[in-house]
């Protein structure tokens, strides 16, 4: 089975890995080459999604089985300011690559953020009311998908690992980060997510591909934490000092545009077998198993004039 991951960011590397673990073949595709090194040994090739006569040829030479497509922009804030630039990426693109896809399956990575966030978690059956640019965007695109009638919405709560490397680091990374350095980490203290290990999403991607499921799905963590009380988690996983940790009101910080509740669980998982044997880890156990990484090595050389700050 060969697989054409459109994405090349943390998670793209990862589903690619995944595909490949499992026998598969798996081919990358984006704008501009991986950064991220769970996408290293994964074939890319340049693609932009905006472009439907390129996502036809693409997916003509490459010929693949089935389509995953978990392509950007994802930074939330950066959609809030750019809202249109956001739409003709996921919603314009989910519309070529539908096009190009002649029927083939494709997996749909989405958004907590299609909800507006004012209940505790969500699950399948909710009326969806986007909670920003963000969440508009990906909602456009699931809608065009799941008209096809071969397509999965996996719906993911706020997807984490260790990503040093990557165009844009998680939430788990950056925090790992500032409480290596000693800099402050700002915590919204009245922003909730039920955090996600890459790798389960990985893990569900290749299964729910493998058994051929349409519809919507969602796949979020077994905990409902601040990010507050998150990075407490983290820092005291790592054995690292926690007086780096600010507390803040979500309004005061780069996650204003996010839904107070970016949760999620599913009405549906418990029923599909081929999901035995694959239940998310909680934040505990994911730190764990990051932690030979996240504490590995010097200091992390900045990337960024920003991050030098």
């Amino acid at each position: 089975m060969l697989t054409m991951v459109v994405g090349s960011g943390y998670l793209g590397g990862r589903i690619g890995a995944r595909m490949r673990a499992l026998g598969g073949r798996a081919v990358l595709c984006s704008r501009r080459p991986p950064a991220a090194r769970s996408a290293d040994g994964t074939p890319w090739g340049e693609l932009d999604v905006r472009d439907g006569r390129a996502c036809a040829e693409v997916v003509r030479r490459l010929a693949p089985d089935a389509l995953v497509v978990v392509h950007g922009p994802s930074d939330i804030t950066w959609c809030e300011r750019h809202a249109d630039q956001a739409m003709a990426a996921h919603g314009a693109g989910a519309a070529n690559l539908a096009a190009a896809a002649g029927g083939r399956p494709v997996l749909l990575i989405s958004t907590d953020n299609v909800f507006p966030g004012t209940r505790p978690s969500y699950g399948e059956s909710d009326p969806v009311a986007p909670a920003n640019a963000y969440g508009r965007a990906k909602l456009a695109g699931e809608r065009t998908l799941l008209d096809t009638g071969n397509a999965l919405v996996l719906r993911v709560s706020l997807v984490y690992g260790w990503d040093p490397d990557g165009h844009r680091p998680n939430y788990f990374t950056t925090c790992v980060r500032g409480l290596r350095d000693g800099r402050p980490v700002v915590a919204p203290a009245d922003h909730w997510n039920t955090p996600v290990l890459v790798d389960d999403v990985a893990a569900w991607t290749a299964a729910l591909l493998h058994a051929g499921r349409t519809g919507v799905l969602h796949l979020g963590g077994p905990e409902r934490l601040s990010r507050y009380e998150w990075a407490g988690r983290i820092a005291k996983g790592l054995g690292l000092d926690d007086r780096p940790i600010r507390p803040a009101g979500k309004a005061g910080t780069p996650y204003a545009c996010r839904p107070d509740n970016a949760c999620l669980h599913s009405e549906r998982a418990a029923d599909l077998p081929e999901l035995a044997g694959l239940r998310p880890v909680d934040v505990d156990e994911g730190t764990r198993r990051l932690a030979s990484a996240a504490l590995a090595g010097a200091k992390p050389e900045p990337r960024t004039a920003e991050d030098r700050l």
